[in-house]
């Protein structure tokens, strides 16, 4: 008689087998052939990748039909996903590659849950693990995409570098933690519909996203009532719990640490960057941010910069030549995408190096209708202009306002080489109980070149003519002087060119910070009631600009009550928990004469 034990055994044994064919199945599907204007693909549109843990990561993959030997794979990893990515995949097989569009798990065919930024940094890995042991690879992989697919890429090299990974080309980065949903320390109300956009489905919900009036209601009807900030889906009447929980992380702590790379972590990238952003691009906190970071902790960083007047779209693909207000330079208006496809060329089949990039920082100077180059951001720039805000007026008018700041009077505060009174100061009012009179905010500015200056409740401050012509290249810096009689504020810093004939040039989108994270980002240090205070800048976006003779800059500051990012009433608490309960006293700061802005300057 057989054994029972070993036939049962047996049994298992194939089911495993089995099970085990069905799953390696489930990874692999056979291409199949499509010709388009000419060109024979092959095409595998629903690959399931299992990683180790058990998820599924949805893939694409493009070839071209008559490629025979292994190539070089361009990877294109989202959360983004839509219907027609194998457009993306396609483009990159007419550059001579593999084109490979993956998915953040639990978009498009994946079955698992949809949790943005949370599992990139190995699951990116494994989509270029998967990649390199395919029979159409040559073991070389590169990446690119931009916001959260630039985030995707360093997410992938945190913990360490595939050695099939040559290059990644981040644009416009998305930084959780340092850049969003929270900007030095103060959150930005466009995160909150983001999270309904991702994961509501496999793919995005546009219709829920891009209804723009319901956001805008949801916004004034928060800020109007008063309510607490983490309390915002409940007055939407959907829930948002991924919201709700980055809230309960407002410092940089272990919780957005493992999603990126985080100080030692960058001393083993050492492949080859290319970044693209814009001076008016949101993400370019996150660009500057990994910049710094890499050049930092990895002294032979291989990191390159490209820069201009671009929005976070036009600087992932091909910029408009007109964008708020202002005509860019025509050597700005180039082919991102193309530059992209050149370094692919260069980092992967040994061609040469993109011409545009003749240093490691690459930056469009606007006015002046060329390129600059350096070594690095400090380079850029080789001599600094130090204003301190005083509280005596310039006798310089500026045109009409939009607000109430300086006191109703179309007159700037001065700029000057020296502190006029370093105990002096201007006084400013914010009653967070009235909502009806708003501060500016980083939305406080339409276009990039205006005929009026916002100041809202707050000062501008303007230097005296230049005599002659320089450019403004770089982040300014400096510190601001303040009391206040709470423990904690958020505030802006705008800068502008004035020109002669006395219009306004954004120089780049406003500097916003809070101030109990500003010397720590890790851990929140609550300012003294009424003690002076310096707060050195965070992160500002960097800007090029040929200042020409006769123009001033200007200098905007303000504290912020508005209904575009969460209200800081002042306490001590958690701001996502303050409610307009806490709105007690109004808020009086005083901003210092002693106070400065250094201004990055290079000159002839």
């Amino acid at each position: 008689m057989k054994n029972p034990i070993s036939k049962s055994l047996f049994i298992i044994i194939a089911i495993l087998g089995f099970l085990a064919s069905c799953k390696q199945k489930e990874s692999v599907q056979s291409p199949r052939s499509v010709t388009e204007n000419g060109t024979s693909y092959l095409i595998q549109d629903s690959i399931l990748i299992s990683t180790q843990d058990g998820a599924k990561i949805h893939a694409i993959v493009v070839r071209n039909a008559e490629t025979k030997e292994p190539t070089p794979a361009v990877l294109f990893h989202t959360i983004y996903a839509r219907k027609d990515d194998l457009k993306k995949a396609k483009m990159a097989a007419d550059h001579g590659y593999v084109g490979i569009v993956s998915y953040t798990r639990g978009k498009g065919l994946s079955p698992d849950s949809i949790v943005p930024y949370k599992y990139e940094t190995n699951d990116t890995y494994e989509v270029i693990d998967w990649i390199s042991k395919q029979d159409w690879s040559d073991q070389k992989v590169g990446m690119y995409g931009g916001s959260y697919v630039g985030f995707t890429q360093w997410a992938s090299v945190k913990h360490k570098v595939h050695p099939a990974l040559k290059t990644i080309v981040p644009s416009v980065s998305a930084a959780p933690g340092i850049a969003e949903p929270m900007e030095n320390g103060v959150h930005q109300n466009f995160h909150y519909p983001w999270h309904h956009y991702v994961s509501n489905n496999k793919y995005l919900d546009t219709t829920l996203y891009y209804n723009g009036q319901r956001w805008h209601d949801l916004n004034m009807k928060w800020y109007e009532k008063g309510v607490a900030y983490c309390a915002m889906d409940s007055l939407d009447g959907l829930p948002n719990p991924q919201f709700r929980e980055r809230l309960l992380h407002p410092t940089i702590d272990v919780y957005w640490q493992n999603m990126i790379p985080y100080k030692a972590d960058f001393t083993h990238i050492d492949i080859p960057v290319l970044a693209t952003t814009g001076y008016y691009d949101g993400g370019q906190i996150g660009t500057q941010y990994y910049l710094r970071e890499h050049t930092k902790y990895n002294k032979n960083a291989e990191h390159y910069l490209v820069i201009g007047p671009y929005t976070h779209f036009g600087a992932q693909a091909k910029p408009n030549a007109h964008i708020f207000g202002y005509d860019i330079d025509s050597v700005a208006q180039i082919d991102i995408t193309e530059l992209i496809f050149e370094w692919f060329d260069h980092t992967l089949k040994g061609k040469a190096k993109p011409t545009l990039l003749q240093d490691k920082i690459n930056y469009q100077v606007m006015g002046g209708n060329k390129w600059g180059h350096a070594p690095s951001l400090e380079q850029m720039a080789n001599d600094t202009l130090r204003y301190y805000l005083g509280n005596q007026r310039s006798g310089v008018a500026f045109g009409s306002l939009f607000g109430t700041g300086n006191n109703g009077k179309d007159i700037h505060y001065s700029l000057s080489e020296e502190p006029l009174d370093p105990n002096g100061y201007l006084e400013q009012t914010i009653d967070f109980s009235d909502r009806g009179n708003l501060t500016w905010n980083s939305s406080g500015w339409r276009n990039i070149v205006s005929d009026s200056l916002m100041v809202g409740n707050g000062f501008s401050f303007a230097t005296e003519p230049f005599d002659s012509d320089f450019e403004l290249n770089g982040s300014f810096g400096g510190e601001i002087s303040v009391s206040i009689n709470k423990k904690d504020f958020d505030y802006n810093v705008l800068l502008f060119e004035q020109t002669p004939e006395g219009k306004f040039f954004a120089l780049a989108l406003p500097y916003v910070g809070r101030a109990s994270y500003v010397l720590d980002k890790e851990n929140r240090q609550l300012l003294t009631p009424n003690v002076k205070t310096k707060l050195p800048f965070g992160i500002v976006r960097m800007t090029s600009k040929k200042i020409s003779k006769g123009s001033r800059l200007v200098a905007v500051v303000n504290g912020i009550k508005a209904p575009f990012s969460d209200v800081n009433y002042g306490t001590g608490k958690n701001v996502s928990e303050e409610t307009i309960k806490d709105a007690d006293e109004p808020l009086v700061i005083k901003w210092y004469g002693d106070g400065y802005i250094a201004i990055p300057v290079k000159t002839n």
